[in-house]
C-alpha cells in the first residue's frame, strides 16, 4: 500500500497565486523523487466548528482560508527518500523561508500508511 503525507495550513487569501506558484514548483521536485501525486485543495465548503474544525486546527485567522494537501509515495521508505532528497534540492533551498505566503507554525502535517484505497 501507499504512504501519505497530508498537510492543513491557513493561507492569507491575498497570498493565493504565490501559493500556487510555490505549491506547483514544490509539486515538480517532489514527483521528481518519487511522489505518485502531489495534492492541494483550497476551501470551498470548510464550516467554522464550535468544538473542533479545520478552520480551528490551524488557527485561521481573518482573511485566511485553509489548504487542504497530500503526497502519496509508494511506501513510507520512498517517503523518507524522496523527503530527503527534495529537502537538499537546490530548487527548495532557493526558497525565501521568510518569504512564505503562509505562517508556517501553524501548519499540521504527518505521515499515514493508506488502510482503504478503492
Amino acid at each position: 500500500m501507499s504512504y501519505v503525507d497530508g498537510y492543513v495550513l491557513a493561507v492569507p487569501t491575498k497570498n493565493k497565486e504565490r501559493y500556487i506558484q510555490l505549491a506547483e514548483e514544490a509539486a515538480v521536485v517532489f514527483k521528481d523523487y518519487g511522489a505518485l501525486a502531489v495534492v492541494e485543495n483550497w476551501a470551498d465548503d470548510v464550516p467554522e466548528g464550535k468544538i473542533t474544525s479545520l478552520p480551528m486546527s490551524v488557527k485561521c485567522e481573518e482573511g485566511e482560508e485553509v489548504v487542504f494537501s497530500w503526497i502519496v509515495w509508494p511506501s513510507r521508505e520512498a517517503r523518507d527518500s524522496g523527503n530527503q532528497a527534495a529537502m537538499e534540492d537546490s530548487r527548495l533551498k532557493a526558497w525565501d523561508l521568510k518569504q512564505m505566503p503562509f505562517d508556517s507554525k501553524r501548519m499540521i502535517f504527518g505521515g499515514f500508511k493508506t488502510i482503504v484505497n478503492y
